[in-house]
């Protein structure tokens, strides 16, 4: 992680969320009647209730058995590896340390989806706070044990890795190590794990509470965040005028705010990264997705070339469809003059998923299954629920979590099937245990948008008239451009505010500038970005909680386009190749995984593939313009 120690940051998986509908505005709100009946999830998998007898006596089980580790093992590390037993002794303590990161993932994930659920209710909060401050208490009693095992020789570890007990834990030992040239003395690690939740923690917290009790004007109406920019996908152009101006003026009034939680944080990461030794702004997040940073800047680079070519050939066509010239920021994502108004039941969406997988693979459907029958799943949109969607892992001694924030527009399905890609993943790679389970972000990203493309194809091919493939299509090229030329943008972005963060302070209109630069240059100039847009930085969660997490979605949708090809042409056995690299979870490199299916993420052209898929498409949209 970008602490220079491998930990599992369970609370911070909640955050690494669906983009889409954060982004890209989600979807309006819908009468319940209409909807169906919709899940709201179970946490009692984890937990009953915050007062069970199970989670206080799961906490002080966690406070005991971690000072028994404490006691047992610090200190001991090195004389455990001086005999010939000496690889199982150290896979035995490897095996302990796993076992308490189960059960402290669990604990931590439980108050995290209470908090995310209603991050209004003031009991919520508070159990969130109490159970973060206890986590980090206990976790400085485990700072030792990384910091030990990089200690070791690496021919002794390499020695002790041919036990049986440890060799399965070669990949998370090789990973840690890879950690070491960032790691400090224990006295300072243990500073910076405490302060974390007085420091990053609590600038993030304050974001998310901010966020969710803003109201926004719309039309006489007070929404939040959410339905606020659902506006941005209906039909009527005044309603997203006003949804739009509605936004630019609270996220001005919150301005100061917003720039001093932005600025903070920034700091803050400046100052870690600092003390660490990293170099780049970004190092830290290529470190933690086990990629290399010429492999990012070869697909920043792919991407920003290719603005022309999608994006802004795209917006063109668009708004030829609109009949202008340019098309205001507020209707970039506006349905079609033509496309009808449609709302999806919750149990159509449900059937449209799955049978997309079903097709695909008979396993990855019942996995997926499981989710609505379970009540792996919460649906509706509430006051105080936390926006956009995610799919959280919580520990393999469990299950995942999926939040959505479903109204019934066609992106809800595809967030639907996004978030049931990544749940299946994280079921499938849970077989690998608490140290192996967690997936790189790039990697992760894949499933998720590989479940998308399933949906997609299963729609277009059920596609009768003309009018409904061109929808269709549309809606397809704009998600595509909203998870790749979209996050690369907001990667650049971040990289600018890291990068002058460090030269001062940024006043919120020179964040706003920087905002609206990348934003012309990647979206092109048939995108009108009207006054009040350079605000919108303001409430993308992940430039507060996941630092340059964003060009992980233009990593996964530029492969799995890559990926899908692979699939269209191949006879059989792909569908168990493709579950296999799934079960793999973080044990193996994204060169080892993507090497069966002939793909090398590394090779100069290999970006190019995806992005021509996305080219392709919009040629089809432009001869069905012609014709």
């Amino acid at each position: 992680m970008s602490t220079g120690i491998i930990f599992l940051h369970y609370t911070d998986l909640l955050y690494e969320r669906r983009l889409s509908s954060a982004l890209t505005g989600s979807d309006a709100a819908s009468d319940p009647a209409v909807l169906g009946e919709m899940p709201e999830w179970d946490l009692g998998d984890l937990y009953k209730s915050p007062n069970s007898e199970e989670f206080k006596a799961d906490l002080e089980r966690a406070r005991q058995d971690a000072e028994t580790f404490q006691s047992t093992y610090q200190g001991k590390l090195e004389a455990l590896t001086d005999n010939d037993e000496g690889g199982n002794a150290l896979g035995h303590a490897v095996q302990a340390f796993e076992k308490l990161q189960d059960l402290l993932g669990r604990i931590a994930s439980f108050a995290g989806l209470l908090y995310a659920a209603d991050t209004s209710d003031p009991e919520c909060a508070k159990f969130y706070g109490d159970v973060q401050e206890a986590l980090t208490a206990i976790g400085t009693q485990l700072l030792f044990f990384p910091l030990e095992l990089n200690g070791l020789e690496q021919a002794v570890l390499d020695k002790c890795c041919q036990a049986e007990t440890l060799k399965r834990y070669k990949p998370w030992l090789d990973d840690l190590r890879k950690a070491k040239p960032y790691q400090l003395d224990e006295q300072l690690e243990k500073l910076f794990h405490e302060k974390s939740i007085t420091g990053r923690g609590a600038w993030n917290r304050l974001f998310n509470e901010t966020m969710t009790a803003l109201r926004f004007d719309v039309d006489g109406e007070e929404l939040s965040i959410e339905p606020t920019l659902n506006c941005f996908l209906q039909h009527d152009e005044n309603k997203r005028r006003q949804a739009s101006e509605a936004l630019a003026n609270v996220f001005n009034d919150n301005l100061r705010l917003f720039t001093l939680v932005t600025n903070t944080l920034a700091k803050d990461k400046e100052i870690s990264d600092r003390w660490r030794g990293y170099k780049d702004v970004a190092e830290s997040r290529h470190l933690d997705n086990r990629v290399e940073a010429e492999v990012v800047e070869a697909l920043v680079e792919a991407v920003r070339d290719a603005y022309p070519r999608i994006s802004h050939r795209y917006y063109a066509l668009k708004a030829s469809w609109f009949g202008k010239d340019q098309l205001d920021h507020w209707d970039r994502n506006a349905p079609l003059p033509e496309e009808p108004s449609q709302t999806i039941g919750w149990l159509t969406a449900r059937q449209t998923v799955l049978s997309a997988y079903e097709r695909f693979s008979p396993e990855m459907a019942r996995i997926a299954e499981n989710f609505f029958d379970k009540k792996w799943i919460d649906a509706p949109v509430r006051d105080g629920k936390s926006p956009g969607a995610f799919s959280h892992p919580t520990v393999p001694s469990a299950h995942p979590y999926i939040l959505l924030n479903y109204q019934g527009k066609p992106r809800d399905v595809m967030t639907l099937a996004h978030e049931l890609g990544h749940g299946v993943h994280q079921v499938l790679a849970n077989e690998q245990g608490p140290l192996l389970a967690p997936t790189p972000l790039t990697l992760a990203e894949t499933a998720s948008v590989f479940g998308e493309m399933l949906t997609f194809k299963a729609l277009l091919g059920e596609a009768k008239e003309p009018g409904e493939r061109k929808a269709l299509l549309a809606s397809k090229v704009e998600d595509m451009i909203n998870t790749v030329v979209r996050q690369i943008a907001f990667y650049s972005f971040e990289r600018k505010i890291h990068q002058a963060r460090r030269e001062g302070e940024l006043t919120g209109e020179q964040i706003g500038q920087l905002w609206l630069d990348v934003q012309a240059e990647s979206l092109g100039p048939a995108i009108r970005l009207a006054g009040g847009y350079e605000t919108y930085w303001c409430y993308i969660p992940h430039f507060i909680h996941s630092p340059f997490y964003v060009y992980a979605y233009a990593f996964g949708e530029c492969l799995v386009n890559s990926l899908y090809a692979v699939y269209e042409k191949a006879e059989q056995g792909f569908a168990e190749k493709y579950l296999e690299m799934l079960r793999a979870g973080g044990s193996k490199h994204h060169k080892e995984l993507l090497q069966p299916f002939g793909l090398d993420a590394s090779e100069p052209g290999f970006w190019s593939m995806g992005l021509a898929v996305i080219e392709r498409l919009i040629d089809e949209l432009e001869e069905m313009t012609i014709s």
